[in-house]
Formats: C-alpha cells, structure tokens, sequence
C-alpha cells in the first residue's frame, strides 16, 4: 500500500467515485497488493475524481496540492499516488491513527 521513495512515498489507492462524501473507507486487498480504499463524492467523470484524490490526499498529509501527483491509473479505479516531502514513518502513523478511530 505504501512504498518508501527517495523524496517521498507512493500511495496504492482503489477509489468509489460517486459516494456521499470523500472519507477513508477501508483497505482493499491484502498484503503486498493492499490498497487504501477511499470514497470520492466527485463523479468519474472528466478527471473529477482524480482532482478531489489530489485535493483529499493533500489536506490527509498536510501538503500542497503540487505534493501530491498521480502516477498511475488515470482512468482505473485502481491508482498510484506520489506524495512528495511525506516520509514512510509519517504515512504509517497516520493511517495507524485512522485505523484506530474506526
């Protein structure tokens, strides 16, 4: 799900476009393949999607929305996301602090 890079980290995510609001909603898949599950309330229409992704993963990080880059699966509801300036142990105590909270 999360990946160490030099500069940042990268992020798998398997999006639900069309939800009543953006959230984290769980984790899909297990293992190595595992991806972090998130609700978009945008469509997936015309890249909509994809920008409230940008927009969410952002404010989730404390970035800018130029941190944030999406580097594979433009038009799949799975995707890759470069978090820039993000080091692995921030990511992990992050999505660790959500796991708690549901």
């Amino acid at each position: 799900m999360i990946r160490e890079l030099k500069g940042g980290i990268t992020l798998a995510v398997r999006a639900q476009p069309g939800a009543k609001k953006t959230a984290i909603v769980g984790v899909y898949g297990e293992g190595t393949v595992a991806q972090l599950k998130i609700a978009v309330q945008a469509p997936a229409i015309e890249g909509r999607a994809n920008s409230a992704l940008i927009v969410f993963l952002a404010d989730l990080f404390a970035l800018p929305k130029s941190g944030v880059e999406l580097v594979s699966g433009e038009l799949s509801r799975s995707k890759v996301f470069l978090l820039r300036g993000v080091m692995l142990s921030q990511a992990e105590t992050l999505l660790a602090d959500w796991q708690l909270k549901t």
